[in-house]
């Protein structure tokens, strides 16, 4: 398998799963009480992680390697969108996360934390298409 392959598949991975989790994940958030939320959401975290960790890290591996490869504009807008998403996630979502997770619940919040993940669901598609586009021309 060529490395183009492979990072469409973790590119692919992580447009499904931004996807489900800003239809139907973080808008359920909505249907708990402060208490469900606080209960479901540990065992949420806990369990996406064995998802994410390995599709994020296996992304940024496989788009470092081609821009080590042969860096174009592919390769460099490729890393800045990563990058983007890795900023997001760690500037914005983790602090969220852990609001909730400190019992700090309210529908703000949880508005929040639909809203802003439009740009980590925008971010994710464009990778994902720029993937798909950079393999099949």
């Amino acid at each position: 398998m060529n490395i183009e392959l492979l990072r469409l598949l973790f590119d692919f991975g992580l447009l499904i799963l931004i996807w489900l989790v800003q239809l139907i994940i973080y808008p359920g958030f909505r249907f708990y009480s402060k208490e469900n939320l606080l209960q479901w959401h540990r065992k949420y975290t806990f369990g996406i992680s064995f998802v994410v960790i390995p599709l994020m890290f296996g992304q940024l591996i496989s788009a470092s390697i081609q821009l080590y490869q042969e860096a174009n504009t592919y390769t460099v807008l490729s890393m800045a969108l990563i990058a983007g998403v890795w900023i997001s996630t760690f500037a914005q979502f983790v602090p969220l996360h852990n609001l909730i997770a400190k019992g700090v619940i309210d529908k703000a919040l949880i508005q929040k934390i639909v809203t802003r993940n439009w740009i980590r669901t925008v971010l994710w598609t464009s990778i994902f298409i720029s993937s798909y586009i950079h393999l099949t021309t």
